[in-house]
């Protein structure tokens, strides 16, 4: 068993303007192709109306990606760029054989900031900063001054936090999820960490995964590669993303459940009644982990190029603060059955062949349908990146 070691903590950035979020890809550059080609851990492009990416409008046209036309985050005008058709990303494998302990990288939207208060001046989306002069903030690396966030100051002065590598090293591998591998027994007959839903049963919370061989927990930020894993239920963790539909089937099997179909999940969503939402037909903004001021990949690398959208596979990018929340950690995220976050969070794979998620994440959950009814049909299930989750359904 290699060495986990503890990983660094906080991450984020400047609060640049949601407007510069395209359609997901591959791993390659963006793309606006209405095709869905092969998908690894990609780019991002164009949207083509209701067939989603992962959230957001957009009218990037960057290009001609081969993964389908789709929005991946928030609003977008984007450029130009000839799209390459991704691969199985860059995250085959855990880059390092470290980090260990209950928290890892920059914690996760569960985490909120500890700056105002806590000896910091100010903080933007969760990452706690110093008021102090812009020019001397940008001068230090890998920092960036965002006004606005320290009343009673100069124009001058503004709130400074880092980004970047300064926040998070994507090469430490954090384990957040270490020893919380026991599912509860199952309800009403179902297998462990399932909950009965009309004649099936569904997984109560998104997936984790547990590696074949060991037992052991794999890092929720890692794609898994060709390493064997097996999907687990477990309230109280950060669920898995950066997963292949193929991937996820896979790992269902491996625990001997399957991928629900988007039958299934839409009737574990809506409920006897056919709801809009996991908890009425009212939206009520906040109830699930719903909505995001700016995309990650935006506040992680400090710009809102569209470069940082082929970049979407960033392990860091759900280590965030208010980025992915633990698994049933919102109360009221939940279905009249008792499955959590089927709205938001992450989005989730179903067993479509083609390539289907559903649910939205937590950027967006309305662009590509309102709450339950959100459904991203842009990729192949060879794609994923930070926002890709799952959950099992079985007989």
């Amino acid at each position: 068993m290699s060495l986990r070691l503890a990983s660094t903590g906080l991450a984020v950035l400047t609060l640049v303007s949601l407007a510069a979020l395209s359609g997901c890809g591959g791993s390659g550059s963006d793309g606006t192709s209405a095709g869905g080609g092969k998908g690894g851990a990609g780019g991002e492009g164009s949207p083509a109306s209701g067939s989603g990416g992962d959230d957001a409008a957009s009218t990037s046209t960057s290009g001609s990606s081969t993964h389908g036309s789709s929005t991946h985050g928030a609003t977008s005008t984007s450029s130009t760029g000839a799209g390459a058709e991704g691969g199985g990303g860059s995250g085959g494998g855990q880059p390092v054989t470290a980090s260990s302990g209950d928290t890892g990288g920059m914690g996760t939207g569960s985490t909120s900031s500890t700056g105002i208060g806590g000896g910091f001046d100010c903080a933007v989306e969760g990452v706690p900063g110093d008021c102090m002069d812009k020019t001397s903030c940008t001068a230090e690396a890998d920092h960036a001054a965002t006004p606005g966030f320290c009343p009673g100051t100069p124009a001058n002065i503004q709130c400074c936090t880092p980004y970047g590598k300064a926040l998070c090293d994507p090469s430490i591998v954090p384990h957040p999820n270490a020893g919380k591998t026991t599912e509860k027994p199952g309800v009403g007959g179902c297998p462990d960490g399932m909950i009965p839903v009309s004649d099936f049963c569904i997984d109560q919370f998104e997936a984790t995964l547990v590696e074949v061989s060991t037992g052991e927990d794999w890092s929720p930020f890692f794609n898994p590669g060709t390493t064997e894993v097996r999907a687990i239920s477990v309230g109280g963790v950060v669920p898995q993303g950066y997963i292949d539909g193929d991937q996820a089937g896979d790992a269902c099997t491996n625990a001997g459940k399957r991928l629900c179909t988007d039958t299934e999940w839409l009737r574990a969503c809506e409920g006897p009644q056919g709801t809009t939402y996991p908890y009425g037909n009212t939206l009520e903004l906040g109830e699930c982990n719903d909505h995001r001021a700016v995309h990650p990949a935006v506040q992680y690398f400090g710009t809102s190029d569209n470069s940082v959208y082929s970049m979407i596979d960033n392990p860091c990018l759900n280590q965030l603060p208010e980025s992915v929340d633990l698994t049933g950690s919102l109360p009221g995220c939940i279905t009249a059955e008792g499955a959590f976050d089927m709205m938001g969070n992450l989005h989730e794979w179903t067993a479509d062949p083609a390539g289907t998620f559903r649910g939205g994440y937590y950027v967006d959950t309305k662009i590509n349908g309102p709450g339950c009814h959100y459904v991203t049909t842009a990729h192949n299930t060879l794609h994923w990146d930070y926002s890709t989750g799952f959950r099992c359904c079985a007989d």
